[in-house]
């Protein structure tokens, strides 16, 4: 069975770079059948947060991924990871190392004083601290090194990028146990791959150079590899790394800022992948169509006008009556009152095709919940003697006329055609006493949804002749 996995560190947020890590992971254990696992790798012991944690699964749980097993925690597990390290030592494929912190960084100055790649020099292999009379120093607590082979190379086939080579004499002795027992990156991913039965490790390729050292600690362990494939990194629309001002923010901001989790999780699902030219589909097609084949080997580049337009699609389909749970509290944080207007679901409607997310949509709906009194200069510019008489005829028909928004329309055009205006003549002075502005939807349509009771309220103060 196809078992992938989602491996978070909880140093900040979920962002849009994991997010479409887990994305992949996700899809490809659901669209073979198979276990998606989640595991928190929480061995960063100083930045590492509670709340870090509850921030990625909360994102993840927005998206709609859902996991069949975990969450793990790397530091519940800290017996197992010294019960391997033991083996590796046990079978001299590791080490204990006494090295001093100020030892090592003289001994990288030392190799790049003379052009030399800076790394671990091997000085505590038993053999050659044996030649150099090292003895263990006392109250030093060692760290627990992965004696990496020193000849040949580690290959592995990447199911994005194809075989990848890299010569052992390029790899040093890693750090596997720190000394107070906590396994780095490195060591803990392969004992926990290994213990979850993890078949493929889908992740960013920046996790590339982990690779073979990965390869090599399974290889030592006798352990059968997963199959790695390595996502392209994903950088703003100008080119550069991806930034908060490209959008990477927490996946929780999105929502706050009004889009749609299946927008959000089809633009992160087309970032490096691509099914012929489908721009839009669903979550069960995504599955349908995922595979690894059709991941991009080169890098992609977040959009914010891209999920923009994506979003203001979603939203045009979406249920006005989700959209109005949605868009309600927005409308209410920002002092609207929607118990003293129209049914939000039916102000929705009316608003949903032109709205690019929520947030613009519960803001242009406010001219419903507040009323604004409109400038002295709207007032001088739209309200003038000259159209005022038809004003005051059409309030009069509104009184009587049928409440549907054809027959509103008609109302209007038949006081428009009796004293000889231009639509817009007459419609914009409606806007302004109406809703306080000009800029709103079909007139026809404002007063449909604001309905009867309601527009001869707003327009009685401006009808007294004067």
């Amino acid at each position: 069975m196809i078992r992938t996995r989602f491996a978070p560190s909880p140093t900040g947020y979920l962002h849009v770079g994991g997010a479409r890590t887990a994305l992949f992971s996700w899809a490809y254990a659901r669209k073979h059948g198979g276990k998606f696992v989640l595991r928190i790798e929480d061995t960063d012991l100083e930045r590492s947060t509670e709340a870090s944690v509850n921030a990625i699964i909360e994102g993840m749980k927005w998206l709609g991924l859902d996991w069949d097993e975990g969450p793990f925690r790397q530091m519940q597990r800290l017996a197992r990871y010294r019960e391997v390290a033991e083996q590796l030592l046990a079978a001299d494929k590791a080490y204990w190392c006494y090295a001093s912190k100020d030892e090592l960084e003289q001994m990288r100055e030392q190799q790049r004083a003379r052009g030399a790649k800076p790394r671990y020099d091997g000085r505590w292999r038993p053999e050659n601290a044996k030649a150099a009379g090292l003895k263990p120093p006392a109250g030093v607590k060692p760290v627990l090194r992965f004696r990496n082979p020193d000849a040949g190379a580690v290959t592995f086939i990447d199911l994005v990028k194809g075989p990848i080579t890299v010569a052992n004499a390029e790899l040093d002795d890693l750090v596997i146990l720190r000394a107070d027992g906590v396994p780095t990156y490195n060591f803990g991913v392969v004992v926990d791959d290994l213990d979850m039965g993890i078949t493929h490790v889908i992740r960013g390729d920046d996790h590339v150079n982990n690779t073979p050292r990965q390869v090599n600690i399974f290889q030592a362990l006798d352990a059968p590899l997963p199959q790695f494939a390595h996502a392209p990194m994903i950088l703003g629309a100008d080119g550069e790394r991806l930034s908060k001002r490209h959008g990477a923010v927490s996946v929780m901001q999105y929502p706050e800022d009004g889009y749609l989790p299946e927008a959000l999780f089809n633009y992160l699902a087309r970032l490096g992948w691509s099914h012929g030219d489908a721009e839009k589909f669903t979550r069960e097609q995504f599955v349908e169509w995922f595979d690894l084949a059709h991941v991009s080997k080169s890098t992609a580049q977040f959009d914010m006008a891209k999920l923009a337009w994506l979003n203001h699609d979603y939203i045009k389909q979406a249920d006005p009556a989700r959209l109005a749970e949605l868009a309600g509290p927005r409308i209410e944080r920002d002092g609207g009152r929607l118990a003293d207007g129209p049914a939000l679901v039916e102000v929705v409607k009316l608003l949903k095709d032109r709205a690019t997310t929520l947030e613009h949509m519960a803001e242009a709906a406010m001219m419903f919940y507040r009323h604004m009194e409109p400038s002295k200069a709207l007032i001088a510019e739209h309200l003038t003697p000259e159209v005022m008489p038809a004003v005051r005829e059409l309030a009069s028909s509104l009184e009587r006329v049928e409440w549907q928004r054809l027959k509103l329309n008609e109302a209007v055009k038949a006081v428009v055609a009796k004293f000889g205006h231009k639509m817009p003549r007459i419609a914009m002075p409606l806007r302004v006493m109406l809703l306080g502005q000009t800029q709103t939807p079909s007139i026809d349509a404002v007063m449909e949804v604001l309905g009867r009771e309601a527009v001869l309220a707003r327009l009685q103060p401006y009808l007294a002749e004067s």
